[in-house]
């Protein structure tokens, strides 16, 4: 039985990306992220979740696109539960200050297009994408969990790539000078306007994170 999954993303295309303007970004990513090795990184307080969250859902072009389009948390007040749940601010945790960023960052932007012009279809996609990626079940559904033992980087990949058929982008946060396992951060799926499945580009990465090193071993860090 293929592990693919083409019946899960098969959702209904959108007409108006189809004449989109030159302007107009042309990926979407699904940015997942480890809680405990944020934490580590940022000094929260440990959170004690443990699956993958929601990091953001972002366009490849533009940021900071309407700066007079406030953040306002009476526009989602259905979406809240899940909010809090899959898209958790582990910094400060009763604070909307981290969607109020994501939007302001990412989701303006991402409104360019009609089926994402409000803050409500932006917060409400990004879940709805989440919950059907649903990479923290498909993870462990292969045995990549997280663990004192160390996976090899191609474990990872491969799980992902034959799972979803794209491939992802999965970023570490690397040694010191004299170590030499790297620890595993950040996850993106990426989708295209009509929100298929799409490859995701590697080269490009966002601090403190760097694509994993495909040599290294990678460490998923257990509470």
């Amino acid at each position: 039985m293929s592990l693919r999954y083409p019946l899960l993303f098969c959702l209904a295309a959108v007409s108006a990306f189809a004449m989109s303007p030159p302007h107009m970004w042309n990926k979407l990513i699904l940015t997942h992220h480890w809680p405990n090795t944020f934490c580590s990184v940022e000094a929260c307080h440990h959170p004690n979740i443990t699956y993958w969250t929601l990091h953001g859902l972002w366009p490849n072009k533009g940021i900071l696109c309407n700066a007079s389009w406030h953040f306002n948390t009476s526009e989602i007040q259905d979406l809240l539960p899940d909010m809090d749940k899959s898209w958790p601010d582990l910094l400060k945790p009763a604070s909307s200050g981290f969607w109020k960023y994501e939007w302001s960052k990412h989701g303006t932007c991402a409104a360019k297009a009609p089926a994402l012009n409000s803050q409500h279809k932006y917060f409400s996609k990004a879940l709805e994408l989440y919950h059907k990626v649903d990479l923290n079940s498909i993870l462990r559904k292969f045995d990549i969990i997280p663990s004192e033992k160390y996976y090899k980087f191609s474990q990872l990949e491969a799980v992902i790539e034959n799972f979803y058929g794209v491939t992802p982008k999965i970023q570490c946060v690397h040694p010191s000078k004299n170590g030499d396992v790297q620890v595993l951060a950040q996850i993106e799926i990426c989708f295209s306007p009509d929100f298929s499945l799409l490859d995701c580009e590697k080269e490009i990465s966002s601090s403190p994170y760097s694509v994993c090193d495909e040599d290294a071993p990678v460490y998923y860090p257990p509470l």
